[in-house]
């Protein structure tokens, strides 16, 4: 136990980028997470199944299964398909974000990640995976409109950088 009384998790990360995997593992064992790396999906796959994971971080280019495939696959599971999903990406387009959330994703952090932030979001996740079933019906309009906020500041950051670009 933490000290603010939760659980320690247990997070898999998956990113294919070794510097990527390292940065959120000591930032989330300095938190007191147990953490399990994965270098690929189908790695990713693997560990899930293995080690069944309080949440996941899931980049979401990978050379073998993409980000998008291994988010599918986990939510098409029967056991753990609620795990709470947190997409990481260098990738700012609302195209990504959109395609994240449709395959079931629960939050969406761009690279570089601010390791405090990685903290907050996780701690965030970890809450909700412990919710239940009569909160989550709340979460899902504070979660829309927060997908809402982001798409909208997405959507300004490309009008902005055409503006500028003309």
């Amino acid at each position: 136990m933490d000290t603010n009384d939760e659980p320690v998790g247990r997070i898999l990360v998956v990113d294919d980028n070794e510097q990527n995997r390292q940065l959120a593992q000591a930032t989330l064992e300095d938190e007191g997470y147990e953490v399990v790396l994965a270098c690929s999906g189908r790695e990713g796959l693997s560990c899930f199944d293995a080690v069944e994971p309080d949440c996941v971080l899931l980049d979401v280019r990978m050379p073998d299964l993409d980000g998008f495939a291994v988010c599918s696959a986990i939510r098409a599971r029967e056991r753990r398909r609620d795990t709470p999903i947190v997409f990481l990406t260098a990738q700012r387009d609302v195209d990504t974000f959109d395609k994240a959330l449709l395959v079931g994703a629960d939050d969406f952090l761009t690279k570089p990640v601010r390791p405090t932030e990685l903290v907050v979001r996780v701690r965030a996740a970890l809450r909700l995976g412990r919710m239940g079933a009569s909160l989550r019906e709340q979460f899902a309009l504070v979660r829309q409109q927060r997908d809402d906020l982001m798409r909208v500041q997405l959507q300004k950051e490309r009008l902005s950088a055409f503006v500028v670009h003309d």
